[in-house]
């Protein structure tokens, strides 16, 4: 299981993803999930991946080569919108459920894929997509503006309560830490390191990727502050009067 999360801001994109892959008590690996697309000055596009990993690798394999769009062959460092680089990407899944989906059927495994496609292509906005396993895709709105794959029940309240378009890219980056952590504390499935990614708006490039490991400073820090503070919180509200 993984969990990754993309933020959709009026500022830009804030882009997050563990790295932990679990075939098995015993079979724990590490796998980059986050892919990146960009040419500076045109476009910054990030894809963030959940579900089986040979899949989630042959799609982003036929992405890089060339997918057939509406009899076009595309890659996407030449589709002309977001739009169209979810339509891309939707297709690429489609693709490779024809080409492996009788083969995991047989085997009794599911064809289980979800990702995350956030980014800009000149001057459009940034937009923020979350393509199923049936190439079918929704889109991040001013009212929802954040979207989530894999273990996504953990990191979800905080986004909740705190989100909104307006957040500063700062607060939105230190918002998806903190829901990481959230999941990281309750889901063994989910690990570290994790990889973070920012798009500033406008800029048309990649303007951070990092990978966050357990000895960084400010997310050793954060966790350990975030549970303080929850502890505080709790500690400060009045108990039930009605409990005599």
């Amino acid at each position: 299981m993984t969990y990754c999360v993309g933020l959709l801001l009026d500022a830009g994109l804030v882009m997050l993803s563990d790295t932990r892959t679990n075939a098995g008590v015993d079979n724990i690996s590490v796998f980059g999930k986050t892919f990146i697309e960009e040419k500076p000055g045109e476009r910054a596009l990030v894809l963030l991946t959940a579900g089986n990993l040979a899949v989630t690798q042959a799609v982003w394999n036929r992405l890089q080569e060339g997918v057939r769009l509406d009899g076009e062959l595309l890659s996407l460092a030449a589709v002309p919108s977001m739009f169209r680089a979810a339509q891309l990407v939707g297709a690429a899944v489609r693709e490779v459920f024809a080409a492996d989906g009788p083969g995991l059927r047989s085997q009794g495994l599911n064809f289980d894929v979800s990702i995350l496609l956030g980014g800009q292509i000149g001057s459009a906005p940034p937009r923020l997509f979350l393509v199923y396993a049936a190439g079918n895709f929704i889109e991040a709105t001013a009212d929802t503006p954040f979207l989530q794959i894999g273990e996504h029940k953990y990191g979800k309240p905080i986004l909740d309560r705190v989100l909104s378009p307006a957040t500063p890219l700062a607060d939105g980056v230190t918002l998806a830490l903190i829901s990481m952590d959230s999941t990281l504390r309750s889901n063994l499935t989910v690990g570290l390191p994790i990889d973070l990614t920012v798009i500033r708006r406008d800029a048309l490039a990649v303007s951070l990727k990092r990978r966050i490991t357990e000895d960084d400073p400010y997310f050793a820090f954060l966790r350990q502050r975030w549970s303080e503070s929850l502890r505080e919180a709790y500690q400060a509200l009045p108990r039930p009067d009605w409990l005599g």
